[in-house]
């Protein structure tokens, strides 16, 4: 393997000691088959069951698997951001642990970034004809909602399932919830964003830790500041310099 792999998958994990052994055989396969350089970046969110043996077991087997554990729960967004910060790879390939995200789908994100800087998946297809209705609602609701106050465009900004250029979160600020809004944030920093339909699959193993109340009410208050930070923050381009 090259000193800087072509991909960083970035992995936050909860509770996901029954997902993480096939997620990864599942993402080396799709790895291999488009012949790119990998590493995997997993991120124990101070897990309850045994996530954390498990990924002790499997880094030991594998030199491409680097995992780390929180000192303290500290919620999706701060186990993501520390696996970004972590991540050496060209780009960042991020997704849940749960297997919802299709690690089959990687070409599809992959192709775009011949011409954007980040390209997120979308479920809104998917979820028409899996989830049901209370989940395919509360998260419309959602979506909606946050395009609206934002400004933006983003069909699916629930879905964790991207991948980007690696000096696009060079910049950011972290923040508890940025998770959600991180095309939005890209944008701000003057980063070109597209989406992709991809599958939405029923969750593997565990249990899920989301609901209308954290799709939406809890993470109001992130999205008027990020609204505000899209009113009044802008990227400085320098066009010459002498000496």
């Amino acid at each position: 393997m090259s000193d800087t792999p072509a991909i960083s998958f970035v992995i936050p994990c909860y509770n996901e000691a029954g997902n993480l052994p096939r997620l990864v055989e599942e993402l080396r396969a799709s790895a291999a088959a488009l012949q790119l350089t990998f590493e995997f970046v997993l991120t124990d969110d101070c897990s309850t069951d045994d996530t954390w043996a498990v990924l002790k077991r499997m880094a030991a087997a594998d030199p491409r698997l680097r995992a780390q554990r929180l000192a303290r729960n500290s919620g999706q967004s701060a186990a993501l951001w520390a696996g970004m910060k972590a991540a050496r790879g060209r780009h960042i390939v991020t997704l849940d642990a749960d297997l919802q995200n299709d690690p089959g789908d990687l070409p599809r994100l992959l192709e775009p970034l011949a011409r954007f800087d980040c390209v997120c998946g979308s479920r809104v297809e998917a979820r028409q004809q899996g989830d049901s209705w209370l989940r395919v609602v509360s998260s419309r609701i959602a979506n909606w909602v946050r395009n609206r106050v934002s400004g933006e465009n983003i069909s699916d900004s629930g879905c964790n399932y991207r991948a980007f250029r690696r000096e696009c979160v060079e910049d950011l600020k972290f923040f508890k919830g940025m998770h959600r809004f991180l095309p939005t944030l890209l944008r701000i920093e003057g980063y070109s964003v597209t989406e992709v339909p991809i599958a939405n699959n029923p969750r593997f193993a565990g249990a899920s830790n989301y609901g209308v109340w954290n799709r939406l009410f809890a993470s109001f208050d992130d999205l008027l500041a990020v609204r505000w930070m899209k009113r009044r923050m802008f990227k400085i381009t320098v066009a010459e310099r002498l000496n």
